[in-house]
């Protein structure tokens, strides 16, 4: 897997934000295919910080609404996506306001 895709994005909330505040922990949205070791590398490789610990979580894919149509009743099944939140090695961060 390339390393450019496993990253999507950093989920910004006041629950993450709080966390990378008070334990160093910074959570982001990524490919729901990479493992934790994939995921740890590519963070230490683009942010350029020491990872102690990786925690993922999978959300989605389950049903999500009905919909009454002309055709008739038409369940959705929610998007699928994975969140990986990562601890940071102490006296190390990660600045997601500035790093674009």
């Amino acid at each position: 897997m390339m390393k450019g895709t496993i990253i999507k994005k950093p989920i910004i909330s006041e629950k993450a934000t709080a966390q990378s505040e008070k334990m160093n922990r910074f959570t982001f949205a990524v490919d729901t295919k990479a493992n934790k070791i994939e995921i740890k590398n590519a963070v230490e490789k683009m942010y350029g910080v020491h990872i102690t610990e990786v925690r993922t979580m999978n959300y989605g894919g389950g049903k999500s609404s009905t919909k009454y149509t002309n055709r008739g009743v038409v369940e959705q099944r929610s998007k699928q996506w994975k969140k990986a939140v990562v601890t940071v090695a102490d006296g190390e961060t990660i600045d997601l306001f500035n790093n674009f």
